[in-house]
């Protein structure tokens, strides 16, 4: 079983030149690649000049973290694909972990590593944690992480687990059962289509997994920043399509109609806040889900299996109502 890291860039030559080394350094039983996603800074010619043995692979054009992973992935041979962020620190023998895992646990389709906050390394950061979950309405959130309330790490979360979705800033998984699948969406473009891969795996019949043993520390929001509109729209966007292609056929209406409704409360908060491009971003988000409606719709699966996605019916009313901030409150 051999493995591949594979990093995706665009115009992060500060960010190759910043958290390189580390991967270079505590990932000898992988081979690297850099997919380059059109970068027009000097990302290729630096790596070019200080990393000649590192493959990298050219996208004609920024087709995003779906598109530009679907493209690249497919000139990498490796059994095992490890996506991981430009903006990513990793520790002596992140690798070992995963690598038991896979060869123990063939049903196993995707891992994730312990992922703590770069700036702040004491803390969870917030893709991913100690591994992710769903609410009922699509609401993602983590062990270690609900909302933006971010857990110190004090080993509560050293437990090896089954979750429901395995974060993008460092997804492994199978070569074999991302090709079955179709790889990530396109359609989603950036954000939560590593939640849609998941949940597509699982209807497969495979697992997800969160492995604490294997640490890394992200920096997070280097693309888009955290506050920015963009990423707004896509969180709602996409969220919106991945309930359409993935909830039952009795309740996806009813489901997709309630998380609109908490949606709009959510966009009269950004107006109170005086963030009106983010009101503006969920509008945006709705009107561009009604017009891609038709299309992924034709995405849900012509035999569907339906299994419990969410862990609890709201985390909107467990954190902003009840006030439970941590992970290990949340069914009390």
């Amino acid at each position: 079983m051999n493995v591949a890291v594979v990093i995706l860039n665009w115009n992060g030559r500060h960010l190759l030149d910043q958290f390189l080394p580390s991967v270079v350094k505590f990932s000898q039983e992988a081979k690297i690649y850099v997919a380059d996603n059109a970068s027009t800074d000097d990302s290729i010619a630096y790596l070019e000049k200080h990393y000649p043995y590192i493959s990298i692979i050219k996208n004609a054009e920024n087709a995003g973290y779906a598109g530009g992973y679907n493209l690249a992935l497919k000139s990498v041979p490796e059994d095992i694909h490890i996506l991981l962020n430009s903006d990513v620190e990793v520790t002596e023998n992140w690798l070992v972990p995963l690598m038991e895992v896979f060869r123990n646990e063939p049903k196993t389709a995707a891992l994730q590593p312990k992922i703590l906050d770069y700036k702040e390394t004491d803390h969870f950061e917030y893709a991913g944690a100690a591994g992710g979950y769903l609410d009922k309405y699509g609401y993602p959130f983590c062990r270690g992480r609900i909302f933006q309330h971010l857990e110190e790490d004090h080993s509560q979360y050293n437990d090896d687990r089954y979750i429901f979705w395995a974060s993008g800033a460092c997804l492994a998984i199978r070569k074999n059962t991302y090709e079955e699948i179709g790889g990530l969406d396109e359609d989603f473009f950036a954000h939560q289509e590593e939640i849609d891969l998941c949940w597509r795996l699982q209807n497969k019949g495979y697992k997800i997994k969160y492995v604490s043993a294997s640490r890394i520390f992200h920096v997070g929001g280097a693309t888009l920043q955290d506050m920015n509109p963009k990423k707004t729209f896509f969180n709602f966007r996409n969220s919106l399509f991945m309930l359409l292609k993935n909830v039952e056929p009795n309740k996806v209406f009813i489901t997709i109609f309630v998380r609109m409704i908490l949606d709009g409360v959510a966009a009269f908060k950004f107006i109170f806040e005086g963030k009106f491009n983010h009101f503006f971003a969920i509008m945006d988000a709705h009107l561009s889900f009604y017009r891609h409606y038709g299309r992924i719709r034709k995405k849900r699966p012509k035999e569907f299996i339906f299994r419990k996605y969410y862990l609890i019916s709201s985390v909107v009313y467990a954190h902003f109502v009840l006030r439970k901030n941590k992970f290990s409150d949340l069914k009390k």
